[in-house]
C-alpha cells in the first residue's frame, strides 16, 4: 500500500505536509507499513511551494499503477495580478499544472480501480481545468467553487466529499481530515481516531458521500 504525495512548482505547503503527516501516523499506528513519500511528474527533484520560496524534495516519479492513494495538493501564490507582468497567481499556477506532464498520470491513475485520488484545495480544480472530473462530485476552495462548477463538476459545499475513487477536501487545513478520512476508509475508526488524538485535532463537519461511495462503504 502507498501513498503519493504529488509536488508541482507554486504549490501549497499545508496542502501537502498535512495529509503526507496524517497518513504516515496512520499507518504507523494501523502497523501496516504503508509506504508515502512525496513525488512529481518529472521525477525526483527539488520542487519549490508558492510560499516564500519554501522547498520539498520529490523523491519519485509519480506512478499511476501503483496501488493506494494519489494526493494532489493545491496551490499557493496570489489571488490576484497580471500574468502578462509575471506574476503567478493561484489561476496560473493550477492552470500550469492542469496542463503539464502530471495531467496524463493523474488521468490513468483516476482509471486505475486499485488508486484513490485524493486532492486539498485547489487540487480538485487543476484536475477539473484537465478535463479530468466532469461528472464527478467535488470540493475546493470557496473562491474556485463557482470554476469548479463551470468545468462540469457537480460542486458540493462539504469539508470532505467522496465520491469513491476520487476524495477531494477544501480549503487549506482540511488536509487534515482529508487524512482522517482516508484512514478511517483504509483502516477503521480506531486508528483515524487514535491519530486525531496524536494531532490534538477534530475533524469538522460531516464528510459527503455520493451515492456510489455510500455503497462502496455499506
Amino acid at each position: 500500500m502507498s501513498a503519493q504525495v504529488v509536488l508541482f512548482d507554486g504549490f501549497d505547503p499545508l496542502d501537502a505536509i498535512a495529509p503526507f503527516e496524517v497518513l504516515a501516523a496512520g499507518g504507523d499506528e494501523a502497523g501496516d507499513g504503508l509506504h508515502i513519500e512525496f513525488v512529481s511528474a518529472e521525477g525526483p527533484r527539488r520542487v519549490v511551494s508558492g510560499t516564500r520560496g519554501m522547498a520539498l524534495e520529490a523523491t519519485a516519479s509519480l506512478d499511476p499503477d501503483l496501488p493506494g492513494f494519489v494526493v494532489v495538493p493545491g496551490a499557493s501564490g496570489p489571488i490576484d495580478g497580471d500574468p502578462d507582468n509575471g506574476v503567478d497567481t493561484i489561476p496560473v499556477l493550477l492552470n500550469r499544472f492542469s496542463t503539464s506532464a502530471a495531467a496524463p498520470l493523474l488521468a490513468r491513475a483516476l482509471a486505475n480501480p486499485e488508486v484513490t485520488v485524493a486532492t486539498v484545495c485547489g487540487g480538485s480544480l487543476a484536475l477539473a481545468m484537465a478535463g479530468l472530473l466532469e461528472g464527478r462530485h467535488a470540493v475546493t476552495h470557496a473562491l474556485g467553487m463557482d470554476l469548479l462548477d463551470a468545468t462540469g463538476v457537480h460542486a458540493v459545499h462539504a469539508r470532505v466529499v467522496d465520491d469513491g475513487d476520487l476524495v477531494s477536501s477544501g480549503s487549506v487545513t482540511s488536509g487534515l481530515d482529508l487524512g482522517l478520512h482516508l484512514l478511517q476508509r483504509r483502516y477503521g475508526s480506531h486508528v483515524a481516531h487514535a491519530v486525531e488524538e496524536l494531532f490534538a485535532h477534530e475533524r469538522r463537519g460531516t464528510a459527503w458521500l455520493s451515492p456510489n461511495a455510500e455503497r462502496e462503504h455499506a
